[in-house]
């Protein structure tokens, strides 16, 4: 089962490094087809079809992996309706919702409040919410030689990314591992050279962990001092893997698939946690919801010291109209969301790497999706 698992990661891996192409599959099959191979098992019987043509959204890139089979499920089930999701990014996608182009957005961050302005334009009496749809841990990996077993906690990881901490037999990198042997070697830290929500949901975390450690704004820019850019995660988790000294921040399936050690994080609980699915769903279960109303806009607690809460963590958003949605998308737009936020479609997510919605979470996105008019 656990080379099963790797191997299905690995493959999911490899194929996030195509995000700029479209995902547009046609509606075909019998009730009994489940979207073809990588599909869920889980039977189309259980999902409610509703709408004819063909629906058009654009967004996070993070979530392709989990849309790529929501789309095929969804689509062998639902044979009038056509899903075509574009993973064009988070900032890209937004602003063509915002531009009335698509039915829904995906992105790994919740609307500023001037976006939620502008979208009273298009949500003719309403406005766009903010959907958490997939959650998932954020990993550090490194390449040491001789360490396979690395501790650090948010301030360590602050100083280290802000250039402030620069080789690994530092006193600070000491003190947390204190049977491990470090070697005198130049730390090489690498971040996305592109606008990112990775780079957002990281920079959040060191903010909001260590905020003395880390001085700057969370952004989407990266706006640390020194180190090294790469584009995209595979850009920064290939330059991790060849380069000795290396540190970045990346999806967890990028480590899985190249065989990347991970940071284990000391946040004050008992034990180191690992960056896994398992512990990112614990973390996000602390999360609190900011939004107003059917808003679900969550604030995730970056200071947890729960037992196996891994607290780095993206949360994914379909971004869509709670009123004013346009007539002829309407009922495919509800039918598809209430599949993703359904039980059988959360079910999948775990298979790929990603963070299942905490069960009261869950709840809230199936009522939102619901009233939506």
């Amino acid at each position: 089962m656990k080379l099963q698992r790797k191997n299905r990661v690995r493959a999911l891996a490899v194929g996030a490094l195509a995000v700029s192409g479209a995902l547009a599959l046609s509606a075909c099959g019998s009730d009994d087809t489940t979207g073809g191979p990588g599909a869920s098992s889980a039977k189309s019987a259980n999902i409610k079809c509703d709408g004819k043509g063909k629906l058009l959204a654009s967004g996070s890139s993070a979530q392709k992996n989990a849309m790529d089979v929501w789309v095929q499920n969804y689509s062998g089930a639902c044979k009038d309706t056509e899903i075509n999701y574009q993973p064009t990014g988070s900032g890209a996608g937004i602003t063509t919702f915002l531009q009335g182009q698509t039915a829904f957005a995906g992105s790994d961050s919740a609307l500023k409040p001037e976006e939620v302005e502008k979208s009273k334009k298009i949500c003719k009496g309403g406005q766009a919410i903010n959907l958490p749809m997939v959650g998932g841990p954020i990993a550090v990996g490194y390449n040491v030689p001789g360490v396979d077993n690395l501790v650090l906690d948010a301030e360590t990881l602050g100083k280290i990314f802000d250039s402030k901490i620069t080789n690994w037999n530092d006193p600070a990198i000491k003190k947390l591992n204190p049977g491990a042997k470090l070697p005198d070697l130049k730390i090489q830290a690498f971040h996305r050279s592109d606008d990112s929500g990775t780079t957002d949901n990281f920079t959040k975390y060191l903010k909001g962990a260590a905020p003395q450690a880390w001085p700057h704004e969370p952004a989407k820019t990266w706006e640390g001092k020194g180190g090294q850019a790469a584009s995209g995660s595979s850009g920064v988790s290939s330059q991790v893997k060849q380069t000795a000294g290396a540190i970045s921040y990346f999806e967890l399936s990028y480590a899985t698939a190249g065989k990347i050690d991970t940071v284990k994080l000391n946040t004050g609980a008992q034990k180191p946690v690992d960056a896994t699915v398992e512990n990112a769903s614990k973390a996000i279960s602390e999360a609190k919801q900011v939004g107003k109303g059917e808003d679900l806009a969550l604030e995730l607690n970056y200071k947890s010291k729960a037992e196996g809460a891994y607290p780095i963590t993206l949360v994914t958003y379909e971004i869509a109209c709670d009123k004013g949605n346009k007539a002829s998308t309407l009922p495919a737009t509800k039918s598809f969301l209430t599949y993703l936020a359904s039980k059988d479609g959360q079910a999948t997510l775990k298979e790929q790497g990603y963070a299942p919605l905490p069960t009261e979470i869950a709840d809230k996105v199936r009522k939102a999706v619901s009233s939506l008019s």
